[in-house]
């Protein structure tokens, strides 16, 4: 009878080992995860890393902290999509990943995916997938603070004021149908960071570009820049993920579904953006193409 106790204890005992060793939903290692074999999500969470592009140079989105490394609500929604890959949060690789090199990032495969203020729209998708939205945005104009000359769009159709915006985005193209004189009115840079220094220089009369980013520049510098009007646009971000990777871009859809409903994906926007003023608003509807 003695032996049958020591027995049925030892089994208890395994079970429970076992329990701990396959894990829940903490995401701290392969062992953690379960995923369709050859799956990119398979891959990932063997490898226990990824490469995650993203910009260094949008507060409150996706800009260098004193950490080295970016911080913003992109940053945070990157994160979850690790974490429900089963893969530590110091194993994230991030890669800067300008604008006018999203596409080209994603289908050479220097980053498993990009989270990176990037506006969904047809022309991407001819070269890449997007997982979302997560988040829309619009996109409006940022002057200095004494500029009462421009109050929208419409103000350089006269053709004497220069906006910056930034070589490969959407704002850029947008601001074209605008200005009278494209090739002496549009001035284009790789980085808003730059644009913002042309425009406190005076080499610019403003920086376009969407809304939520000329925010956080404003936060950092209110006696500097305002916005000039209203927003024009409609910006829903995706993530950028590989064309034929469908399964993948499900996975992350129903990955932000869940932050959506569980409040991470609040939170994620509470502790970056929203601290600049900006309105998280409703979620919006997850796009399954």
């Amino acid at each position: 009878m003695r032996m049958k106790r020591v027995a049925a204890v030892a089994a208890v005992a395994a079970l429970a080992l076992g329990l701990t060793a396959c894990g829940g939903d903490e995401g701290t290692g392969s062992g953690s995860k379960s995923f369709a074999a050859g799956s990119t999500m398979e891959k990932l969470n063997k490898a226990q890393k990824i490469k995650v592009g993203t910009k260094f140079d949008q507060p409150g989105f996706g800009q260098k902290g004193l950490s080295g490394k970016p911080e913003g609500f992109d940053v945070e929604i990157a994160k979850i999509i690790v974490k429900e890959l089963g893969i530590p949060e110091d194993k994230i690789e991030y890669v800067e990943t300008p604008s006018k090199v999203r596409e080209d990032k994603i289908v050479d495969g220097s980053v498993d995916l990009v989270a990176a203020t990037y506006t969904i729209n047809d022309k991407r998708k001819e070269r890449i997938a997007f997982a979302g939205p997560y988040y829309e945005a619009g996109q409006n104009i940022l002057v200095k603070k004494d500029d009462a000359t421009i109050t929208g769009p419409d103000s350089f159709k006269d053709g004497t004021k220069k906006v910056c915006s930034v070589t490969g985005s959407t704002p850029a193209e947008t601001i074209k149908t605008y200005v009278k004189d494209v090739g002496s009115q549009l001035v284009l840079f790789d980085t808003y960071d730059k644009c913002r220094d042309a425009l406190k220089g005076g080499q610019v009369d403003a920086v376009t570009t969407d809304n939520v980013i000329l925010l956080g520049y404003i936060a950092k510098d209110e006696a500097s820049f305002k916005l000039a009007g209203s927003n024009f646009t409609k910006e829903p971000y995706g993530i950028g993920v590989k064309k034929e990777d469908t399964a993948f871009r499900t996975f992350i859809n129903d990955t932000l579904d869940k932050a959506i409903a569980d409040g991470r994906w609040k939170k994620a926007w509470d502790d970056t953006a929203g601290k600049f003023g900006a309105e998280l608003g409703a979620a919006p509807t997850i796009n399954r193409y």
